[in-house]
């Protein structure tokens, strides 16, 4: 079982943990660091035990606003989802859309070709 020397509030710490687990170690104690760093900037220096309780606390306090937030936004995941269910259970509205006969098409077309055979017989030739 290897051991890891971790800093906490300007204090060496030799930790025990399991093979390949020293990353995670490494990053926990970071965490705890920083809490106990803003702990001696704003108290000065304190007993050791109650540095690590309070720098403790503070993440758990940390940890039980990230907790809440992640339960609100599960609950809004959920909700939405069921949004989405009844959505796609609904039918979609149906748009209608007129259809021209094709007899009124032919007489548009041939009252067109003739509006352009009289501009054409109007208009003088291009010089």
């Amino acid at each position: 079982m290897p051991e890891v020397d971790i800093e906490i509030g300007g204090r060496t710490f030799q930790v025990a943990c399991q093979a390949g687990e020293e990353h995670f170690l490494q990053t926990a104690a970071k965490l705890l660091d920083n809490e106990a760093s803003v702990l001696a900037q704003q108290i000065g220096r304190m007993p050791e035990p109650r540095m690590l309780l309070m720098a403790g606390l503070m993440l758990a306090d940390k940890t039980a606003g990230l907790e809440d937030e992640l339960r609100t936004a599960e609950e809004r995941i959920e909700e939405l989802g069921k949004e989405v269910a009844t959505l796609k259970a609904t039918p979609a509205e149906k748009v209608q859309v007129a259809v021209i006969p094709q007899s009124v098409t032919d007489s548009l077309a041939e009252i067109a070709a003739r509006a352009e055979a009289l501009a054409d017989r109007i208009t003088p030739p291009a010089a």
